[in-house]
């Protein structure tokens, strides 16, 4: 391969960040806390170096640094700092911009926790941060609340688990002229289907325990950005409040983000034909889904748009309100009923009963949250069994 070849996602997938050329094919797994140094000139000059690694595993672990390397190539970003859980590299983004009477603006159908740590007096509130929770697929409206001791402005697109898409490239142009830095949570899409940092976003983060691990079986968080300042102000942060990734969790993330590319367009390929099935359905009041026409920001989805293709989440309302959401997701077999998203199995939730029942039943309803709503992640399993399986749950509602 030539040195301009620039390689394609599914290859930066299996190869970016450590490729073989003899030995393991993939990197050691080193179950080690320390380091020994030769000498202390040895000792003196590793904690010296930038990179601090052979020193201690909070520092730095080359199996932990494989797999941030790997998420910087798939996001093009400068570099990933891996977390101990998505919430850790949420919690690293307020902390290190929201200072004392500060102001963020965020979007309101954000993650639960991700909104309530905001609202908690326990958090930050205690330091007098004021938080704009927003549907910030306005844009106009998102300039509209920039006051002068705006810090950030935090958005997640699309949004969990309302769908609703912000138009990064707008909200950018919107952080650029007012000095504000914009963070973009790509949970839902996935490297595969948006780059943030490309539309103008600062920094993207992930929970990796979701689609870029794909398989239920480790918990983890990632910050990309875009430049090699923002990138070593973070890291500091990262390691020293001690939220950082295992060497174990990270060779289970580095294995998974190997298939997203196959995953996604696989979870695609089956979450537009269940859209389609429950628009049509009788017990489905409505469907959001970003595939769908209707969709209010479904101009921005599509083969060199925003987002690449309209992804595996689907949400929609249940005829009979709480009570036949409820109905439908305690008889399902098949799709397990369960938070999370983006794997491998589909899995169905109630935001209102779960992720977001932190939030006031007022303010969840203000942000699209109704009691209704299902969600649904579509995964790998054929078609026509998951269809069988709600079916059969729709009979009991």
């Amino acid at each position: 391969m030539s040195d301009n070849h620039n390689p394609g996602f599914n290859t930066n997938a299996v190869h970016a960040g450590y490729h073989a050329h003899s030995g393991p094919v993939n990197p050691p797994v080193e179950e080690s806390s320390t380091y020994a140094f030769e000498n202390c000139d040895d000792g003196a000059e590793r904690f010296a170096s930038r990179d601090k690694k052979g020193i201690y595993s909070r520092l730095s672990s080359p199996t932990v640094n494989a797999l941030e390397k790997k998420i910087a190539k798939l996001e093009g970003g400068f570099g990933g700092i891996a977390t101990a859980s998505g919430m850790a590299a949420v919690n690293a983004v307020y902390y290190h911009f929201l200072d004392k009477d500060s102001h963020v603006i965020a979007t309101a159908s954000m993650y639960g926790p991700s909104r309530t740590i905001l609202e908690n007096p326990s958090f930050y509130k205690k330091w007098g941060v004021q938080a704009t929770l927003m549907d910030t697929s306005h844009a106009d409206d998102v300039e509209k609340a920039v006051q002068p001791n705006t810090r950030l402005i935090y958005i997640e697109t699309p949004a969990n688990p309302t769908l609703a898409i912000t138009d990064i490239s707008k909200i950018s142009a919107i952080a650029r002229k007012q000095g504000i830095p914009l963070v973009v949570d790509n949970t839902f899409c996935s490297p595969y289907l948006q780059n943030p940092l490309d539309l103008g976003a600062d920094f993207v983060l992930h929970s990796m325990t979701k689609s870029i691990g794909g398989h239920a079986n480790a918990v983890g968080g990632i910050i990309i950005a875009k430049t090699e300042e923002d990138y070593n102000v973070l890291r500091n942060i990262i390691v020293n409040i001690g939220g950082v990734l295992s060497p174990h969790d990270a060779a289970l993330f580095f294995n998974g983000v190997k298939t997203l590319g196959i995953r996604m367009e696989k979870m695609q390929e089956s979450a537009k034909r269940m859209a389609d099935f429950l628009a049509n359905h009788e017990k489905i009041e409505w469907v959001i889904y970003p595939g769908h026409e209707n969709h209010p920001m479904h101009h921005l989805v599509g083969e060199k748009k925003q987002m690449r293709g309209p992804g595996a989440l689907i949400s929609f309302g249940v005829r009979g309100g709480l009570a036949g959401a409820k109905a439908l997701l305690d008889n399902v077999k098949l799709n397990t009923l369960a938070v999370s998203l983006g794997g491998v199995e589909s899995l169905m939730e109630s935001p209102a009963l779960m992720t977001h029942a932190g939030v006031p039943k007022s303010e969840r309803e203000k942000a699209g949250i109704k009691d209704e709503l299902a969600r649904c992640s579509v995964g790998i399993e054929d078609f026509e069994d998951l269809k069988a399986d709600i079916e059969q749950a729709l009979e009991k509602v």
